[in-house]
């Protein structure tokens, strides 16, 4: 189970030099002029979790295996994108096989820096890119109004429930509302198989320049403000820092970042955020050999969680034993936890919990 987020922004605001800190490579050429990035780059990426940690300790494992998050380094939009000015058709193109959208905006002054707009305006710059999906996601529904409209008139069933779901999607568009605003409770499957650009759920990154990673500074508050509007989540980085933490160890890190008056990596909230943007959840698994971190979706059953371990757990799941996280801290692993009766035999209708330490019991 692969899920993914988009990294996209106008031209130089930081999106290559942040992927190439989340994934500590420098595989996303990065140059002070627009369309660098060509061809989208994907990056796997360790998801940080502390409780591997502990959870490794008590079980005495030999080895920690973290979840990853993917990430794709989609190159700059321009406004006219949706009409295929500066590659635009291809770049929402890779925009479409995204799950979520991380909107990098540039939130600092560098006058070295060009800036396609020729002044620094996250806000405005935010409403270029979502104007610029906006239209791309109206084109594609007017196309498929009228072939829809004669089935439709013909007695076609589902031209007919289909014509039901996008023209109020078209009315809210032609309003200057994204898809993922007026999406009617219920019908998330349905249109999520338009694949339409503006129903992804989005992900505000504010680059900031080093004197403002701790705090942030205007423009990063007036982002704040407009994500807030749109029950949206807004987090501050410096994309600089972040490429000169990632080259680090763990312990130089921690020493760098205290000296910048920052507790933790800024990366790490990027990759936190995303998680929650893709609504998952972890689980855990631990023994002897590995403590390991699996990701599903929140709200998924016991059965299609340990599908996520192998297929055939599924195909011939019996039960799984689980035990919370705190209690498999609390009570020293899994010997205690049943001491006390916190192991819990669960069967198929199991809504599987974040920090559950699961074990599946299988026949094949």
């Amino acid at each position: 189970m692969g899920f993914n987020c988009g990294i996209v922004g106008l031209p130089n605001v930081g999106k290559s030099t942040l992927f190439n800190a989340l994934t500590a490579t420098a595989t996303a050429q990065s140059a002070n002029y627009p369309f660098c990035t060509i061809e989208p780059n994907i990056g796997r990426v360790a998801v940080p979790d502390d409780r591997l940690v502990v959870l490794s300790k008590i079980a005495h494992s030999q080895q920690i295996l973290p979840t990853s998050l993917e990430f794709v380094d989609i190159a700059g939009l321009v406004k006219g994108a949706s009409k295929g000015e500066g590659l635009g058709n291809q770049f929402l193109a890779n925009i479409r096989e995204v799950d979520a959208i991380i909107h990098v905006l540039r939130c600092f002054e560098n006058d070295d820096i060009t800036h396609v707009e020729g002044s620094v305006d996250p806000v405005r710059d935010a409403e270029i890119v979502e104007t610029e999906l906006m239209i791309a996601d109206l084109e594609s529904l007017e196309k498929r109004l009228i072939p829809l409209q004669k089935k439709a008139r013909g007695g076609d069933k589902d031209a007919q429930a289909t014509l039901l779901l996008i023209e109020p999607l078209i009315n809210a568009l032609q309003a200057g509302k994204p898809i993922r605003a007026v999406i009617p409770v219920g019908e998330e499957k349905a249109v999520e198989r338009l694949q339409l650009l503006t129903s992804k759920p989005v992900l505000y990154v504010c680059n900031v320049e080093e004197s403002a990673a701790a705090t942030g500074n205007s423009y990063s508050e007036n982002v704040q403000e407009m994500a807030k509007a749109q029950g949206a989540e807004a987090v501050i980085v410096s994309a600089d820092i972040e490429a000169e933490v990632s080259q680090l160890d763990k312990d130089d890190q921690r020493e760098f970042l205290a000296g910048l008056g920052l507790t933790n990596s800024g990366l790490d909230k990027v990759i936190a955020a995303g998680y929650r943007l893709l609504n998952l959840i972890t689980y855990f698994t631990c023994g002897p050999k590995e403590t390991r971190a699996w990701t599903i979706v929140k709200g998924t059953k016991a059965p299609q969680a340990a599908a996520v371990i192998h297929n055939d757990f599924e195909r011939g799941f019996i039960a799984c034993e689980t035990i919370a996280y705190e209690d498999y801290v609390q009570f020293n692993g899994e010997a205690g936890a049943k001491e006390v009766g916190k192991v819990k035999v669960e069967g198929k209708e199991y809504v599987v919990k974040d920090g559950d330490v699961l074990l599946f019991r299988f026949n094949v």
